[in-house]
């Protein structure tokens, strides 16, 4: 890994430097409002919003591969710091940084751990509904103030169903300005202002606001729930004694942080065309996060919009991500005033303006279109999102992940007989019943091989009768890293009811593991060690040998009267592909 902090001279380019001053304008100007409804998703102070935003921004940057993504809040991220009960705290605000650089530490390690491949357990269908539900989460979670009504309620659901039913309660002058802020930021956003129609929006909204103030209608505005200070924050240590009560969030956040920092790395090559490193961003996002803890900021995580944002904004570099933070330290310094008049309806139309977008009808319906297990998969984890604290239900969802993976790999295996006919070619066919008396068999599974597929190999596999004397059956296992205990025994107890019948069993495997694992679970004592064969080099070799040798045992200790081995026409030859 090549950490961007350790070449100071790849972080300014005079050659690309005003175009990342320009897109580093539009992002840091973008994130004042985002970062402030950022917070307010999360239901805490939004100037901790600001803080991660801009420290986490900076701080990911010089250490990311990946040289266009944005580390900042997400809306996923926010709504589980949301339903941490960061309140029962004696210190919520240090509980909160704590949070951050706890996440920051779990994903720096998942980065030197290289566990970025463990991400493909997640599912589609899970992913979609966990999305999906955040969506709606962030949309319900606005409504109080959107309209202006305090409702009732231990969830979001029981309090928008409890605004449904108070509707007229509704303030009107409230809920007005958050409408306009809508509508402003879908039609400005379309404009030739781009996403800077987004800040004129919330502005725009926040300045309906002040006439209302001027007829004497109250709307509430960032001020009346916090003091913007006029400084920049002073680094902040961790509440020890908190940490043992967050590593179920922080583990959760980690989680979220990376799958979408991961959108990001997919999404944004390096336009240098130099190389990107999954495991480096992880380290990179957890070091947003540490910078934001120790400045006072809430989790962040790879984001697509807003890394998406600085790229169509002209930025070249990686550089573009400090002069949006230099941005958003002079605006908070410069304009803390300003931002304290920013309106909480203007600030909670953004999120529903985002947590609508969150929401992709087409990806939905794909997944429910895919057949039953997926929709019901997705269905399960959009329900338990939206009823279960989201640290938990992240947790839930990657194991229902990992549950359909192993679900979906134990019925993928499928075993083949192989056949070698006189002329050379092989031939694949299924497998006998049963295994017949006299003859060589020699099988072939495709898939993983693993505690799941122990008894699906089983069941496929010829079932040795009274009958089945004086026969061999050649299991060819390849593919398979570690075949495991489960499986392990599968095979010695096949292996030991072959020789009750005065038949045996022979493998071939390339798989130094397989082959040690064979050995000290006794499995070689059963199968003798002279029957377990290495493959080489060569396409076939060891199987041909092994069925040359199978043959010949079984003409050997044929009865006079019993059938002699079928060598290639009659099914029982070999064939072996790939060792």
């Amino acid at each position: 890994m090549r950490f961007p902090i350790l070449r100071p001279k790849s972080l300014l380019n005079r050659k690309t430097v005003k175009d990342d001053a320009m897109a580093g304008l539009v992002l840091g100007v973008e994130s004042v409002p985002d970062g402030l409804a950022s917070g307010l998703l999360a239901g805490v102070n939004p100037v901790a919003g600001l803080y991660s935003y801009l420290f986490g921004l900076a701080g990911a940057a010089m250490f990311t591969s990946t040289a266009f993504m944005a580390v900042q809040g997400t809306g996923a991220m926010a709504i589980i710091v949301a339903d941490v009960d960061l309140a029962s705290s004696e210190d919520p605000g240090r509980a909160l940084y704590t949070l951050s650089m706890l996440t920051g530490v779990v994903m720096i390690l998942a980065g030197l751990l290289r566990l970025g491949s463990f991400l493909r357990f997640v599912s589609n269908s899970v992913m979609t509904g966990f999305i999906t539900a955040v969506g709606i989460n962030i949309v319900l979670g606005q409504l109080n103030d959107f309209t202006g009504y305090d409702a009732e309620g231990g969830g979001r659901l029981t309090r928008a169903l409890d605004l449904v039913l108070n509707f007229w309660k509704v303030d009107v002058p409230t809920l007005t300005v958050g409408v306009v802020t809508i509508v402003l930021i879908v039609t400005l956003q379309r404009t030739k202002l781009g996403a800077l129609g987004l800040v004129v929006a919330v502005f725009a909204g926040s300045a309906v606001a002040g006439v209302f103030d001027l007829l004497d209608y109250d709307v509430a505005r960032v001020r009346d729930i916090v003091d913007v200070p006029r400084s920049l924050p002073l680094i902040t240590a961790p509440l020890i004694r908190e940490i043992p009560g967050l590593v179920v969030p922080a583990f959760s956040l980690a989680f979220v942080g990376l799958v979408q920092g991961a959108g990001v790395s997919a999404g944004f090559p390096n336009e240098d065309g130099s190389a990107q490193n999954e495991s480096q961003d992880f380290i990179g996002q957890g070091a947003g996060n540490i910078a934001a803890g120790l400045f006072q900021g809430m989790p962040v995580g790879g984001s697509m919009s807003a890394s998406s944002l600085v790229a169509s904004a002209g930025a070249k570099t990686r550089t573009a991500a400090f002069f949006a933070a230099g941005v958003m330290a002079l605006v908070i310094v410069l304009f803390a005033g300003v931002i304290e008049l920013v309106a909480m309806p203007s600030l909670a139309g953004l999120l529903i303006v985002v947590g609508v977008g969150t929401i992709k009808p087409s990806q939905v319906m794909s997944v429910a279109k895919t057949g039953t297990v997926p929709l019901t998969v997705m269905s399960i984890t959009l329900l338990l999102t939206m009823i279960i604290p989201l640290q938990f239900a992240v947790l839930v969802g990657v194991g229902i992940s990992v549950i359909l993976f192993v679900l979906r790999q134990s019925t993928r295996l499928v075993t083949r007989r192989l056949v070698f006919h006189d002329d050379g070619r092989v031939e694949e066919v299924d497998p006998r019943e049963t295994v017949p008396p006299n003859e060589v068999i020699v099988l072939q599974p495709y898939g993983a091989l693993f505690f799941a597929t122990a008894s699906t190999l089983l069941e496929q596999m010829p079932t040795v009768t009274p009958e089945s004397r004086n026969s061999v059956v050649i299991l060819r296992i390849r593919g398979a890293d570690d075949a495991g205990a489960t499986m392990i025994d599968v095979v010695k107890q096949y292996a030991e009811s072959l020789g009750e019948v005065d038949s045996k069993m022979m493998i071939v495997t390339g798989n130094r593991n397989v082959i040690r694992q064979l050995r000290v679970t006794g499995a070689t004592d059963v199968i003798g060690v002279e029957n377990v064969y290495r493959s080489t080099s060569f396409l076939g070799e060891s199987t041909r040998q092994a069925h040359t040798d199978a043959v010949a045992w079984v003409e050997a200790h044929a009865e006079p009267t019993g059938h002699r081995a079928n060598r290639s026409h009659e099914g029982d030859d070999e064939g072996d592909e790939d060792e």
